[in-house]
């Protein structure tokens, strides 16, 4: 198994995705090779054609986000081998599509990432919590798949309640943490927890806050050391 990262967020539209594809292009940038993988998305639109995918297929802007920040890797449709129209719950989009949700794939899926990378980046779907059935949540693949967290809040009024609440999930589970990152998704000048929300997550748990992203930024240096680090 490579080195890699399971990324999570303390909600949905808390900037996962572009935090992840920041820190795939900073490892790229380092030499690594590296795998990027999303076990399952919904709310994919239908490709025009005008892009990487085929006209008419579904896509997920995630996945293609993910991929050309990692270098292009390997093939595109193995990024997010299990793709969903419905802007729901996995497992729940699929049912209302009448399509099939494969649990074993989103768990295999990820082989064909570690068979030809250095480092990967799992991206989930929602947090934790996020169901991916009846009896499964996200946080049993990010167990079954063995790779600490990377944890992404967005910081905002609200944030300090959702961080902990993440960490606390994870940490009941024994799911390893390698850090958090704060980031902005939106300018929001008139939101005063925005400056101290970093220290009061502090204070109250014990795992690194690895730095914050501005919106629409470039990651801080803090992180960047961090990422070269990892590429090792």
């Amino acid at each position: 198994m490579p080195r890699g990262l399971f990324i999570t967020g303390t909600d949905t539209e808390v900037g996962k995705t572009y935090v992840a594809a920041l820190l795939a292009a900073e490892l790229a940038a380092a030499g690594c090779r590296v795998g990027v993988y999303k076990p399952a998305a919904s709310g994919c639109a239908v490709a025009s054609g005008d892009g990487p995918c085929p006209p008419g297929t579904l896509v997920s802007g995630d996945a293609v986000a993910l991929w050309e920040a990692a270098g292009r890797p390997a093939e595109l449709d193995r990024v997010c081998p299990q793709r969903f129209a419905a802007p729901l719950a996995p497992h729940l989009a699929a049912r209302a599509e009448g399509k099939p949700f494969d649990l074993e794939l989103l768990r295999t899926g990820l082989d064909y990432w570690t068979a030809r990378s250095d480092f990967v980046l799992v991206e989930g779907a929602g947090g934790l919590l996020c169901p991916l059935g009846e009896r499964e949540m996200m946080a049993d693949l990010a167990a079954d798949l063995g790779l600490p967290l990377l944890i992404v809040a967005r910081n905002a009024l609200g944030t300090i309640n959702h961080t902990l609440l993440t960490i606390e999930a994870a940490e009941r589970r024994g799911l390893p943490i390698a850090g958090i990152i704060l980031n902005t998704p939106a300018p929001r000048p008139n939101d005063p927890s925005v400056a101290g929300n970093p220290g009061e997550i502090r204070v109250h748990c014990s795992h690194p806050i690895l730095g914050e992203v501005p919106h629409g930024g470039p990651l801080p240096e803090s992180v960047r050391r961090w990422v070269r680090g990892l590429a090792g």
